[in-house]
């Protein structure tokens, strides 16, 4: 009878009998693998070309009104636990993280249980207090600036010599129309007019599939409730006729609609929602947002070390941050020649002509070069060129013709401006775009119009507004007579 050992080996396979030295030397090395290479980073890099979106939508949610259709008032409702509003005041207090808490919403009369909802914005928020003290890191909390904003050398410096200045006859108006100095934002550095106690009041993300996968509201995924800069004032009337004048003029631009806003048992305030930006329209290519604490270098190959910089909205899994990677690098390492000749290889130059332009039209204190850094990149794939979108425009109407240049900073942006090479696009497109916008009386139109439809608004406080309409109506007649 064999010993105990010989029958165990005949019980396997001949196949493993004879490569048992093999295997052997294969799980030694894994197990080395395992030990050796546990502690060091593995960055992970896609390199697929496909165009596939990665989200699956299984619930589209009808409704019974366009929720963007801006000519009627809308109506909706939150109701969510205190218990979770406190517990996501905590991790924002204490960390700055903006999480969503799950709450029920009814939108025209349509109920949608367990959507999700969170605090929205950087230097918006930078002013909100909890039982009367401001967060540390905000504006009045320890250590003041902007939360979350990174140092800039040169923030705060004027614009680079050369650059182009509004052509004559469309100068900035008279008056101080700076945050904080009475434009219609109402807003500014330094004032605390957001309550945590006041939820009505504050700016939120509300995200349909937050809490239940693939559902979306008439095709919107996600849906911004505003409030004008800084937290100031209570219509947003500078943000929703700048999105109506932009839509106007055939330049890019976000839907929005008045609603009424009720949480839980609190007051109904109204307010101007607006469409997030979360997919782009208009062929294949990829969606990324610059962040507020982007500064547009360059720091290297590796995709985190832009982790603060830029998020990629779309087409995540089959596409990467390389294209943007590739035009930082781009900006900031040619020489002037060759950015004058070969910017066309990396940006829709008359696009972004008349995107400075109407930055510079709208006042926008806020734009890609302010202190927010409010841009999206739409990447073609077919062209293989950058688009810049913009967004966040509860700013504008309360800055000076120079846009956002003096407080913030972008390369792209900055060198665009002051190469001679591009003055003549950007004059072209602010010539054509002032008298669509203002000579015409497309702005002033839109003002009419969006306040008659504020008016019957639940929650709309007349009197309150007065003052903001007046000293819209004010900068855009100046506007258009400068």
């Amino acid at each position: 009878m064999p010993p105990p050992r010989a029958r165990l080996r005949h019980r396997l396979p001949p196949r493993l009998r004879h490569y048992w030295k093999l295997l052997l030397a294969c799980a030694a090395f894994l197990v080395v693998c395992a030990v050796v290479f546990s502690t060091v980073r593995v960055t992970p890099l896609v390199t697929s070309a496909s165009d596939n979106q990665a989200d699956d939508v299984t619930e589209d949610v009808a409704g019974t009104t366009d929720l963007f259709d801006s000519t009627v008032g809308h109506e909706i409702t939150v109701t969510f636990r205190d218990s979770d509003y406190q517990r996501l005041l905590d991790e924002f207090w204490a960390e700055g993280e903006k999480d969503f808490l799950e709450a029920d919403l009814t939108i025209d009369g349509t109920f949608l249980a367990s959507v999700g909802i969170r605090l929205k914005g950087n230097s918006t928020l930078s002013g909100l207090t909890r039982d009367g003290e401001a967060r540390s890191g905000g504006f009045g909390g320890p250590g003041g600036g902007m939360a979350g904003q990174r140092e800039r050398p040169d923030a705060g410096q004027a614009p680079p010599a050369g650059a182009q200045q509004p052509p004559d006859g469309a100068a900035p108006p008279e008056g101080d129309f700076r945050p904080g100095g009475g434009g219609p934002g109402g807003g500014g550095f330094g004032r605390s007019s957001l309550k945590a106690e006041e939820p009505e009041t504050l700016p939120w993300l509300i995200r349909f599939d937050e809490f239940v996968d693939g559902r979306r509201y008439q095709g919107h995924r996600e849906i911004a409730v505003r409030v004008a800069g800084m937290g100031g004032g209570s219509t947003v009337l500078n943000e929703a006729v700048s999105l109506d004048v932009l839509a106007a003029t055939g330049q890019s631009a976000q839907r929005y609609a008045y609603s009424s806003f009720t949480v839980n048992d609190r007051p109904t305030t109204a307010r101007l929602i607006v469409d997030h930006p979360d997919v782009a329209d208009g062929g294949d290519g990829v969606l990324y947002k610059s962040l507020a604490t982007s500064q547009f270098t360059d720091q290297g190959d590796d995709p985190t070390a832009y982790a603060d910089d830029f998020k990629q909205i779309t087409m995540k899994g089959s596409q990467d941050l390389q294209p943007v990677i590739d035009l930082i690098r781009w900006v900031n390492t040619s020489s002037d020649t060759e950015f004058a000749e070969q910017l066309a290889d990396h940006v829709d130059v008359d696009s972004f002509a008349r995107y400075v332009a109407v930055q510079d039209l709208l006042l926008n204190f806020d734009d890609m070069s302010g202190p927010g850094r409010n841009y999206y990149l739409w990447y073609d794939l077919d062209t293989r060129t950058f688009t810049v979108v913009g967004w966040d425009y509860n700013l504008t109407f309360s800055g000076n013709a120079m846009g956002g240049g003096r407080f913030g900073g972008n390369e792209l942006k900055e060198r665009f401006q002051a190469s001679a090479a591009f003055t003549k696009v950007y004059e072209d497109a602010y010539a054509d775009l002032h008298e669509k916008i203002y000579g015409n009386g497309t702005a002033l139109a839109s003002l009419d119009r969006i306040t008659k439809v504020l008016s019957t608004v639940d929650g709309y406080n007349a009197q309150a507004a007065a003052s903001e309409i007046d000293q819209l109506r004010t900068l855009i007649q100046q506007q258009v007579s400068g």
